[in-house]
């Protein structure tokens, strides 16, 4: 496995949501002013039962959610990881936690069984706190969703 492949998977597994609530199944592309991730949505994901019985439709909030999840949340952690010089803190308990939606535009709906590419681009990352400009599309390339996402760098610690 490349370099880049290590790290970005090591950036992947840093991320702290997991299964029902985690919508990055894969990173392509992670810099310091740029991530690029994907995610298929599954068809037995719990919120279709009421979000429309029969015509079912990914939930607005929760294509924010997949969209903070990529760039703010994954980017955020490699920002921080780089920013260490690479050196990680100890345990899993560093994460960047989603602060602002800003100017979010719905393009087009998402159904089951579609994946989507989630582009994050830099706007500033400073004093912990992160500000990117995301957007959501098809695998073909028409855009779903897009805003300007925030988050901030915190430790969780068990309570």
């Amino acid at each position: 496995m490349a370099a880049d492949a290590l790290l970005r998977t090591r950036v992947l597994e840093a991320v702290p949501h997991r299964s029902p609530f985690r919508f990055i199944d894969e990173i392509h592309e992670l810099d310091a002013n740029r991530i690029v991730g994907s995610y298929r949505f599954r068809e037995d994901e719990c919120f279709y039962a009421g979000h429309f019985p029969g015509r079912p439709v990914t939930p607005g909030v929760i294509l924010v959610e997949a969209m903070a999840q990529v760039g703010v949340v994954a980017l955020g952690l490699y920002l921080t990881m780089i920013d260490l010089r690479g050196g990680y803190p100890s345990g899993t308990d560093l994460t960047t936690l989603f602060t602002l939606a800003e100017g979010v535009e719905f393009k087009g709906i998402v159904r089951p069984g579609e994946r989507v590419v989630t582009t994050g681009d830099t706007i500033y990352f400073r004093k912990g706190t992160l500000k990117s400009r995301v957007s959501m599309t098809r695998e073909n390339g028409e855009e779903v969703c897009s805003g300007i996402l925030a988050g901030m760098g915190v430790m969780l610690h068990e309570a």
